[in-house]
Formats: structure tokens, sequence, C-alpha cells
């Protein structure tokens, strides 16, 4: 952190009419890394006025305009960068996300598509791409990018957590629900979600005494699950 604030000093106080596109971006750079967006978008945009042809640096201004919920400035400024560079797949999987927020569905899964597209291996863009298609209702599909992000990237929690929702709520599957619960909690142990969700899908199997030990567990990790406990577990 001192070296990023020292840095960070050492090109404020270069002359303004001395500062080159790539300093901007460097100072950019660091006061989004240090969560000041609005000084980034600043200087990302001073960089562009000198060199608009970088797609990073709009790729990046549009990554904290995002942080500042300027979701439809993100989106213009992803697809700038992809003009620029048509293979950035981290330009159109955050565009992706960006135009789920704005309800832009299909232009989501569009932009996601693409990313696999470019990259087979790109296990965010599966993994936000079953998001949408959850959102979409279309579960069979979203139950499929899950799996796939699972295969490339097996230690991501999220994806088995969300993939034991849906195998529950839709399938019925209670025993592979709760599979999945588990191996999220076996990769985030404090995981209060997925020992509630678990002990939610144990019950619906007759296991009161494990569903109530989940439960309970989820409380004490901070999960507020008091009123099922007084329902079902006293």
């Amino acid at each position: 952190m001192r070296n990023t604030i020292l840095l960070l000093l050492t090109l404020i106080v270069l002359p303004i009419n001395s500062q080159t596109a790539e300093e901007y971006f460097d100072k950019g750079y660091l006061k989004a890394d240090l969560n000041n967006f609005k000084g980034a978008v600043a200087d990302y945009t001073k960089s562009i006025k000198i060199n608009p042809d970088d797609a990073d640096t709009y790729y990046h201004r549009g990554v904290s305009k995002n942080n500042l919920k300027d979701f439809k400035g993100a989106v213009l400024d992803y697809t700038k960068a992809l003009k620029l560079n048509p293979n950035k797949i981290e330009a159109y999987n955050n565009r992706g996300l960006s135009q789920a927020v704005l309800k832009d569905f299909k232009g989501a899964i569009l932009d996601f598509t693409k990313a696999i597209e470019i990259n087979p291996n790109y296990a965010n863009a599966y993994f936000n791409r079953g998001l949408v298609k959850n959102n979409l209702k279309d579960y069979d599909g979203a139950i499929s990018d899950y799996t796939k992000a699972i295969e490339i990237k097996p230690d991501d929690a999220d994806a088995y957590f969300n993939r034991g929702g849906l195998a529950k709520d839709v399938l019925k599957d209670y025993d592979g629900a709760i599979s999945d619960y588990t191996k999220a909690i076996e990769l985030i142990p404090d995981y209060p979600l997925a020992y509630y969700k678990r002990g939610l899908a144990k019950g619906l199997l007759g296991d009161d005494n494990g569903a109530c030990q989940d439960i309970r567990k989820a409380q004490q990790l901070g999960y507020d699950a008091t009123e099922l406990i007084n329902l079902a577990c006293n």
C-alpha cells in the first residue's frame, strides 16, 4: 500500500501539460485500486482524450463506472473497448453483467456466449450466463452452465451453491442439492446460507435432526433463522 501511495503522489505532482495518456491511465488505475472511482473515471477520461484508441483505458473506465452504478455508461465503455479489441473477453463478460443489471438479459447472454466462444474454458462466463438463464427460468440451461463452470473451476463454492438451489427447487433432487451445498461448505466452511439451504433440503427428506443442526449453524454464522428455529427446532 505504501508503494502504491508513493507512486500516486509522484504522478499527482507531475505538471499537467507533461502528463501522457499512460500516466493518466496509471493514476486512474491507482485511484480505482483505492476505491476512488470518480477520480479514476476522470483520469481515464483524460487519458482517452490524449489517446482515444486504447481499448484497456475504455475497459477500465467501464469497470469504474460500473462500481459507481453507472451501468449505461459502463456498457458504452465496454462496447468501445470491444470495437478496438474484439477479442477482449473480460469486456464481453463485464458488459454482460452490466446489461443484466439493466434487465437486458438477451444482450447479456449474447455477451457471455461470445466470451465463451473466444475462450471455452472461461468459467466466469458460464457462471454468469447461468445466473441470467436462471432469471429467465431456463433452469436446465442454468444447471448446465453451473456444471460447466464447476468442471473448469472445481473450487467455485457459489457455483455449487447455485446449482444446489436449482436442483432442490426445480428438479426436486434434494439429495443432489445436499451434495452441492455440502461441497460449497467444504470450500467455504463459514457459508451461512449454504447451511440454511442444506437444512431446508434435509427437512424435505425428513431428516429433522440434520435440518435443525444446519439451520442452527446458519444462525451461529449470522444468518437470521430465528423464525424457522422457533417453529421447527424447539
